[in-house]
């Protein structure tokens, strides 16, 4: 079973579309796992504050580091195989460009560490941590990864997005085998019934090759499509 552990200070944001649809599905059927960790539950600051202005100036507020780690590790220890075997994943604008083909890579893991950042984002000496090889226990497995060369206020979209791409992958998730195959799903435009559709005086009809059974004019037609 793929576990997915997300560091992140606001886990009801995506909660609830995480245990709808399929996702849902796949949790309930134990196919994957999600699990959430406020770095606010782990701070050692009386007031819960998790958040400091930045050295050097600049607006918004940074993450610190403590909290964030001593959540990231409370995820780790939550396993009982060696912390090695861990993905640890953070969101960022200068990170590898997520893809279909990591998404599958991510499909074969055991476990999968998310770092949520938020405001101005997270220290950068937790990455420096969870990265570090050789002197670190997570043995430089981390990442940055981005979703689009766009800035979102946190980093709970992306883990929601990442999430649904990679359980796509991950055996009996999805009902069809020919769900996954990007011929099946490639065509910008689907139709469904009824063949001829009337909304306001005027008919829509279904695409007639559609309508033949012969699926190689039909994937002619979606490769056209996509031209």
């Amino acid at each position: 079973m793929l576990h997915f552990h997300l560091v992140t200070l606001f886990p009801k944001s995506i909660e609830s579309y995480l245990k709808s649809s399929i996702i849902g599905r796949a949790q309930k059927e134990k196919k994957i796992k999600v699990s959430f960790y406020d770095p606010k539950k782990f701070t050692r600051n009386k007031h819960r504050r998790v958040d400091r202005r930045p050295y050097g100036g600049g607006p918004g507020m940074v993450l610190e580091p403590d909290a964030v780690l001593r959540a990231a590790t409370a995820a780790l220890k939550s396993k009982r195989r060696r912390l090695l075997d861990f993905s640890v994943v953070f969101f960022a604008t200068n990170g590898k460009q997520f893809d279909e083909e990591m998404a599958k890579k991510f499909s074969r893991k055991k476990d999968i560490l998310l770092i949520c950042g938020h405001y101005e984002g997270v220290d950068e000496r937790v990455f420096k941590v969870l990265s570090a090889k050789g002197g670190s226990v997570f043995g430089g497995k981390a990442k940055k990864v981005s979703m689009g060369p766009y800035v979102l206020t946190g980093g709970e979209l992306p883990a929601a997005v990442l999430i649904d791409a990679v359980s796509r992958f991950v055996p009996d998730v999805l009902g069809k085998a020919e769900s996954l195959e990007r011929s099946r799903v490639s065509s910008p435009e689907v139709y469904t019934r009824p063949e001829v559709f009337a909304w306001k005086n005027k008919k829509y009809r279904v695409p007639k090759v559609l309508l033949t059974g012969h699926h190689a004019k039909i994937d002619e037609w979606k490769q056209k499509k996509l031209k």
